[in-house]
């Protein structure tokens, strides 16, 4: 088992990584019944993907030998009705080194293959930008 999330009422949630212990809260968003004192459950999504990215792009760096602490993505997250789901993920990325163009392309290509990227319903449009320093 890889977690364990439990219903605490008023429409929020724990949620606890079982091997480190680790918990986020969820709450429902504001336009959803709810207080939106915490991610909502799509806003996990919506910020793992970046996550994600972020990840991949640290080890296709560390095999090029680069750093990329401090690279940080700005989520946007946009919701439809009808059924109520998401709709859109806009990323920005601001990575605060520069790089040549070769490496740009590696990093930008990896960052469309982490496995969150892969895994979300293809109607869900994804727009990163990258703003190289």
């Amino acid at each position: 088992m890889t977690s364990k999330a439990t219903y605490l009422g008023k429409l929020r949630t724990e949620s606890v990584h079982l091997k480190s212990n680790a918990s986020f809260l969820t709450d429902a968003p504001v336009d959803n019944k709810g207080k939106g004192e915490a991610f909502s459950p799509t806003d996990t999504i919506a910020t793992g993907l970046a996550s994600c990215i972020l990840t991949i792009m640290g080890i296709k760096a560390e095999e090029m030998n680069l750093d990329i602490t401090g690279t940080a993505a700005h989520v946007t997250k946009t919701m439809a009705s009808g059924p109520r789901r998401i709709s859109k993920i806009d990323i920005v990325f601001d990575l605060p080194f520069e790089a040549d163009e070769k490496t740009r392309t590696i990093l930008e290509r990896a960052a469309v293959t982490c496995p969150v990227y892969y895994s979300l319903n293809t109607d869900i449009e994804k727009n990163l930008q990258f703003n190289w320093k």
